[in-house]
Parts: structure tokens; C-alpha cells; sequence
């Protein structure tokens, strides 16, 4: 069986931690073959700011420039399997929604959509507008699941990082159909 490929892109939204948790399990995933990762000037100016630090380049991860249209998630012939965006400001979602694809974050998510593959935008912002409504409402009609970094609390995590980990969990399944995260109904979700 071919292996998934995959792409990450980061957005200036706060939740940095989310991305970078998206990416150590993607790539423990042993049917993920390969994450391009796309992250916005914004992206990394909120990584640095939350002293996030994103995993290194290796061989199944390859990083590429946020104005690079040129680069493989900018086709559709590149064959991306999936793509999440993580965290997803409302800027991000807003031009996505109205297929502006002016950079390389904008432009693969539109193939993601044309092609009809998945594409996950975990959003950030709260409380929400009602253009922010709209745009993710667009968003979903078009094919997109709109996953927010909502927390979930059943797992009953002692830690930040454990708490995270149940949105890129939900994330993972979303994209790959398989997470090592919690279940409910489990052995361990059956406390009443």
C-alpha cells in the first residue's frame, strides 16, 4: 500500500503547540509517508512568541517556503493525500473561503478543495463573528472540516501538552483514520 502525503500548514492563530504535537504523531504514523509543512510569516513569528519550536527537517518532512507557488502542494498533480491547517487563523480561513490563493498556504488548500481531498482547519479564535461564522460555513459546504482546538476533558489530563494532544488526536483520526489517542467507550473512558 502507498503511503499517505500529507501537508501542515501554520498560521499566526496562538496554539503553536498544536502544530507541532500535529507533526511528532503524524510522523508516528507508520502509514504517513511524507509532511510537507508550509508556515506563514505570522506562523512563525507566533512560534517564537510561545517559544514553540517546530520539528526539524528530516527525511519524511520537508519544510517549504510560505511564497513559494512553485513548490509540490501547489499542484494537484502532486497527490496530496491530506492537509491540515494548524492552528488556522481566522485571516487563513477568511481566504481560503474566498479562494484567494495569493501564497502557498492559500493555494494548496484550494487544490485540497478542487480535488476534493481532505482538508482540516483547526481554528483558533474565540468569541467567533458572524463573518467568521460565514467563512466556516463556506468552508465546510465546500468540503472542509472545520475541527476547533477545542479541548476535551475525558481523558482527564494532568498537563497542557495531554490537553492539546486530545484536538491532535481528533486531528489525526480526521486525516489518516487512525490516532493512538484516547476513545471513549474504552476500558479507560468507562468511569461512569
Amino acid at each position: 500500500m502507498e503511503k499517505l502525503k500529507g501537508i501542515i500548514a501554520v498560521t499566526g492563530a496562538s496554539g503553536s503547540i498544536y502544530a507541532r504535537l500535529a507533526i511528532r504523531e503524524l510522523l508516528k504514523n507508520p502509514d504517513v509517508g511524507e509532511l510537507a509543512v508550509v508556515v506563514s510569516p505570522n506562523g512563525r513569528a507566533v512560534a517564537l512568541h510561545e517559544a514553540v519550536e517546530l520539528p526539524a527537517a528530516g527525511s519524511r518532512l520537508r519544510y517549504y517556503a510560505h511564497d513559494d507557488l512553485f513548490a509540490p502542494p501547489a499542484s494537484g498533480s502532486a497527490r496530496y493525500d491530506f492537509m491540515a491547517v494548524v492552528p488556522c487563523s481566522m485571516g487563513t480561513a477568511g481566504r481560503i473561503a474566498a479562494g484567494i490563493s495569493d501564497n502557498l498556504i492559500g493555494r494548496a488548500a484550494d487544490v485540497m478543495l478542487k480535488e476534493r481531498r481532505r482538508l482540516c482547519l483547526v481554528v483558533r479564535e474565540t468569541p467567533l463573528s458572524l463573518i467568521h461564522l460565514r467563512n466556516l460555513t463556506a468552508l465546510s459546504e465546500a468540503g472542509a472540516v472545520v475541527l476547533p482546538a477545542s479541548p476535551s476533558f475525558y481523558s482527564h489530563p494532568a498537563e497542557v501538552e495531554a490537553l492539546c494532544l486530545t484536538v491532535v488526536h481528533r486531528l489525526c483520526d480526521l486525516l489518516t483514520g487512525s490516532s493512538t489517542g484516547y476513545r471513549w467507550g474504552s476500558q479507560d473512558g468507562d468511569r461512569g
